[in-house]
């Protein structure tokens, strides 16, 4: 079957087609975002401004209007924490079905842990052990541990890339102040979910998805993405290191022209620097290897799972 993904998330609506069935590799067909950066257009009341919530329904229309024209069989419409967190959300969905056709399901932030746990152990299986993900978006730090392919805990923490930018950092670039107060409010953040997560016992594999690990993971000198999502890439702490002491000198506008960077996230790739870096710490660990597949593959994978 064809299916059409959706994912409306803090920085982009992301439309993936994707050929696939039961038992089988999700074939991907086409991939578009739409940037958006739905968290930014958050107003002090906060609810969804006026601007986002135009720009939404234009974005769900057009993706709709694509899903139909690639013959999807189904188009599955996800909403994340820019969404769940707005005030004014339920006139939001509202508003998206009522003038693009599309019923947005919005995810809570376990439900996001748990389909990336999902979609990561998938395309490590069973020999990767007991895992444990991280994935960073917009708005939100999803974490999952566990041996099966449902996690035992599944956790979300307001530690998102986009809103610590937001919400820290007021130069750009920002000062080490500002940096400085950024990593002790994430250490803090981190260290009841750490807890929870070694528990009952380490991991075998720690485990990295999403689009800002990525970015963190080239910066720090792992293979760009045209050598392909099968080559092994890690994120490391000295690296890691590294790369938050050159970053955190540059204006956006600059670290946007770096290679593997895009225009859209550079200015919040500091903040994802500084959770990866909390999370190792927090965690024990010493680096994160990559996984390509993460929340919309879960979504795809759950689907498909369900037809039985």
């Amino acid at each position: 079957m064809r299916l059409g993904v959706l994912d409306v998330g803090s920085n982009t609506v992301h439309l993936l087609v994707v050929d696939a069935h039961r038992g089988g590799q999700p074939t991907p067909q086409l991939s578009r975002k739409s940037v958006l950066r739905l968290a930014e257009h958050i107003d002090k009341r906060g609810d969804l401004a006026i601007e986002g919530s135009d720009a939404l329904v234009g974005a769900a229309l057009g993706a709709r209007r694509q899903a139909r024209e690639l013959d999807c069989d189904e188009l599955i419409a996800f909403a994340t924490s820019a969404v769940r967190d707005a005030g004014n959300s339920a006139q939001v969905l509202a508003r998206v079905k009522e003038e693009a056709g599309v019923a947005l399901e919005v995810l809570s932030g376990e439900d996001e842990a748990r389909l990336t746990f999902l979609a990561v152990r998938r395309w490590f299986g069973w020999s990767a052990g007991r895992l444990l993900c991280l994935d960073i978006g917009g708005g939100s730090l999803e974490l999952g541990v566990g041996d099966h392919e449902v996690p035992e805990v599944a956790l979300s923490v307001p530690l998102g890339a986009g809103r610590l930018t937001r919400d820290y950092f007021d130069g750009d670039p920002p000062g080490k102040q500002s940096v400085e107060k950024l990593r002790e409010h994430v250490a803090d953040a981190l260290k009841a979910p750490s807890k929870r997560l070694l528990a009952d016992a380490r991991p075998d594999r720690v485990v990295a998805s999403s689009k800002t690990f990525r970015t963190l993971a080239r910066l720090a000198g792992a293979a760009p993405s045209k050598e392909g999502p099968r080559v092994r890439r890690r994120l490391q702490i000295n690296g890691l290191r590294q790369t938050i002491g050159f970053i955190s000198r540059m204006a956006s506008a600059d670290l946007a022209e770096l290679d593997g960077v895009s225009a859209a996230r550079a200015h919040q790739t500091l903040a994802g620097a500084v959770v990866a870096e909390q999370a190792m710490l927090a965690l024990g660990v010493t680096e994160f290897e990559l996984c390509p597949w993460a929340l919309r593959e879960g979504i795809i994978l759950q689907r498909l799972d369900a037809i039985g």
